[in-house]
């Protein structure tokens, strides 16, 4: 199927999304990232520090997305733009 984005070539199944990070590596549920930049968090007081290491990252349907939870906040979704894999 030309011009169809997101299709296998003669299946109406999805192509999985590839998510990447800031330095273009691939990201996987369960990776780890850390945060190339300070980042505040709407909604609260808190500062995420540039390093701050991410575990048991979870993918989303958005490839410039990806859902995880910190000490500081849980139920956090980051930009990929702001993370390197770990």
């Amino acid at each position: 199927m030309r011009g169809v984005r997101g299709r296998q070539k003669g299946n109406d199944v999805p192509d999985e999304i590839i998510v990447k990070d800031s330095n273009g590596a691939k990201l996987a549920d369960g990776d780890s990232v850390t945060l190339i930049k300070d980042l505040k968090v709407k909604g609260t007081s808190e500062t995420l520090k540039r390093g701050t290491l991410v575990k048991n990252i979870r993918l989303t349907g958005n490839p410039d997305e990806i859902e995880c939870s910190t000490k500081q906040v849980k139920g956090l979704v980051l930009k990929t733009e702001f993370l390197k894999k770990a």
